[in-house]
């Protein structure tokens, strides 16, 4: 069978931005119901963090205390919020070596307190970029470069599913984060690079009805 995404290039460039094409080509939307937010609590790191977040997640520590468990409040008096893991990154504590110190939950889910606080208007800070960026994983290079791609982990394939059946492509999926990231003048520009890639090197994955 041929691929109809063959000729798209598996890496492309939009500013400073090094993009993997499966961005473009896979599909993908967050399903609480079905995964009850396992994210929070697999993986043997927190989420990665900027000094800026740091600041802005000890300001919401006082809203969001009472949200966290007996286990997390315990972590954080011992050595904060966060911490640099064995890669040199800042990224947020975590409990038993793995769920993030900010799991709730709530109605069988495990939510984010930070986003919760913030969805009820008392936090002026959501959650890190990271974290809304997922599945798009982050890296910075010497020169100033950024890469993102795809990073794909088995417990969201609720995530997969559902973003085929609604031919939500990542990129579409993740609008408000990657215009957070990188402004929305970036994003339109990304787009504008999406629809000429997918219509020259073949039809997209379900992605025409987001067209822009």
């Amino acid at each position: 069978m041929v691929n109809p995404h063959a000729k798209i290039p598996p890496i492309f460039q939009i500013g400073d931005v090094l993009l993997s094409s499966e961005i473009l080509t896979e599909n993908f939307c967050c399903d609480l119901d079905a995964c009850k937010g396992q994210c929070c609590v697999e993986g043997d790191a927190g989420a990665p963090l900027t000094p800026d977040e740091l600041g802005c997640i000890e300001a919401a520590l006082d809203t969001v205390w009472g949200d966290l468990s007996a286990s997390a409040q315990a972590v954080i008096d011992k050595q904060g919020v966060a911490y640099t893991d064995q890669e040199g990154d800042l990224v947020t504590s975590i409990v038993g070596g793995k769920d993030c110190v900010f799991t709730c939950h709530e109605g069988g889910c495990c939510l984010c307190a930070l986003e919760k606080a913030y969805r009820a208007g008392a936090a002026g800070f959501c959650k890190p970029i990271s974290c809304a960026l997922y599945p798009i994983r982050e890296k910075r290079f010497p020169n100033g470069t950024v890469g993102i791609a795809y990073n794909r982990w088995d417990i969201c394939r609720d995530a997969i599913k559902k973003g085929n059946e609604l031919s939500l492509p990542i990129y579409r999926f993740l609008e408000g984060p990657l215009t957070r990231r990188f402004g929305a003048a970036w994003y339109k520009e990304l787009c504008e690079v999406a629809a000429e890639l997918l219509t020259t090197c073949g039809s997209p994955t379900g992605s025409s009805p987001h067209a822009p």
